[in-house]
């Protein structure tokens, strides 16, 4: 394909080689965008300040994760109508549901209440429907119309282009929130999400339309899910680490925030500059594994990142009882957040690939990837149904919350011995994910059903014979 003759070749430079995919760019950056305010702070302070409580704040940043597996419904589609077909309809149809919370801002409700709230969650919930709709052409899509030579270095310039739009975007919405009144500072950010929404279909509209893979046999997957599951071995080792681990840290995000805001009273500026640290913490944790988890193997990191998060909690505990009078002590505490997470799922994504089988590799990676994403979209709606604090007003029951930080503490400790139970060296493919994997793994998990449904493919075939490095 032409894409190919542009690209290849070792003559190629770096500029020449991804100029056929600068569309793909350009939809990373502004999809980054929507997203970030559609699903992320900006949402869960919109929904503080119509009075929703922490149940539904939980519900609304968990229906990213519970739509998932519909991902693997969706190839399908993909299947019948194509690449392009399919993520255009799905992004032209979750722009419609940024209207509402745009609307809700132009209103500006002195007072919120139950129908305003529940039309926010509608909408987040419309979105992540067919975003999930959408997404499930994605990661094959690209996988179809990049060549090998140009994919790692396409995928660290994704990174770079989606992490700079990302924290830019948060930049942006908390200098708004400093600056403007609330309501006024809502409608400019939903404005900015429906224009990066826009912009990102446009994008998508430039890229070539390959032909679509073949679906994947869902009475295959009803089949013999049951049983790859229950067997034991070190595929199920892992899911069920990455189940607990993901059920653990999920609520964090949402309800810290949220605390922060009811609770010491930030405002909404400060707490997404705190965002925005996390997001800084997961580019560096990142960049400290790329280079070292290939030479150091998975479980020096999966352990890194368990006593952060044990410190996290144990910061926490001591918060929440009045030991810190200033909230700087706050802003390392996010950046350690997005550290430990970034470098638990990039361990997680270089270790699955040794523990599945070549034959069932789409499934498998499909399995783990529903199990962590429903994970962490039930936890969050769980514990909100605990947290809400007694009144009218919306609040956070302390009590609760200090046992939900000691429920972390506590899963840090007993995770930490599981990983020593994982194998050092185990069969399976030694390949190495995609760049997106580690360098984004918060989106990255819920894209990877996309992933896993390319199938083994010329270059997803497991190197028969060749024993994995020791991990």
């Amino acid at each position: 394909m032409q894409a190919e003759s542009t690209s290849g070749g070792a003559g190629a430079s770096p500029v020449a080689s991804l100029r056929p995919f600068r569309a793909a760019l350009a939809f990373g950056f502004f999809n980054a965008m929507a997203w970030q305010i559609a699903l992320g702070t900006p949402m869960v302070l919109f929904c503080e300040r119509l009075g929703a409580s922490t149940f539904e704040v939980g519900l609304a940043y968990a229906f990213v994760f519970l739509m998932t597996p519909l991902q693997v419904l969706a190839t399908a589609w993909v299947s019948r109508f194509g690449f392009r077909r399919v993520m255009l309809t799905g992004w032209s149809l979750r722009s419609v549901f940024l209207l509402v919370p745009l609307a809700i801002a132009v209103a500006a409700p002195a007072e919120g209440g139950r129908i305003l709230v529940l039309c926010l969650i509608g909408s987040v919930f419309f979105f992540c429907l067919f975003r999930s709709f959408g997404v499930a052409a994605w990661l094959p899509w690209l996988y179809t119309i990049l060549p090998e030579t140009v994919r790692g270095r396409y995928f660290a310039t994704d990174q770079i282009v989606a992490g700079t739009a990302g924290v830019g975007t948060l930049l942006l919405c908390a200098w708004l929130f400093h600056a403007l009144p609330l309501y006024e500072a809502f409608r400019i950010e939903y404005l900015v999400a429906i224009v990066g929404s826009l912009l990102s279909f446009f994008a998508l509209s430039r890229l070539p339309n390959p032909r679509p893979p073949e679906s994947l046999d869902l009475a295959a997957v009803v089949r013999e899910t049951p049983g790859l599951v229950r067997r034991a071995g070190p595929f199920r080792q892992l899911v069920l680490i990455g189940v607990w681990f993901a059920a653990t840290v999920t609520p964090l995000p949402p309800f810290c925030a949220y605390f922060l805001k009811v609770g010491p009273g930030l405002s909404a500026s400060e707490i997404l500059l705190l965002t925005t640290l996390q997001y800084v913490g997961a580019i560096a944790g990142a960049l400290l594994i790329r280079g070292r988890i290939d030479r150091l193997g998975s479980r020096p990191f999966f352990r890194i990142a368990l006593a952060v998060y044990a410190l996290v909690a144990l910061f926490w505990l001591a918060y929440l009882q009045g030991m810190f009078t200033r909230n700087g002590p706050l802003y390392g505490v996010y950046f350690a957040m997005g550290l430990a997470t970034s470098m638990w799922f990039s361990a997680n994504l270089n270790y699955l690939p040794r523990v599945v089988e070549p034959g069932r590799r789409s499934l498998m990676v499909a399995i783990n990837s529903a199990g962590i994403s429903l994970a962490g979209g039930l936890a969050p709606i769980a514990w909100g149904l605990f947290l809400r604090g007694e009144g009218p007003v919306a609040s956070v029951d302390t009590g609760v919350f200090r046992l939900f930080f000691l429920s972390v503490l506590a899963s840090t400790l007993i995770l930490f011995f599981f990983i020593r139970r994982l194998p050092l060296t185990v069969g399976g493919s030694p390949e190495r994910l995609p760049g997106l994997l580690v360098f984004r793994p918060f989106r990255a998990m819920t894209n990877l059903v996309g992933f896993g449904l390319q199938g083994p493919g010329k270059n997803g075939e497991a190197a028969r014979g060749r024993t994995p490095p020791p991990d």
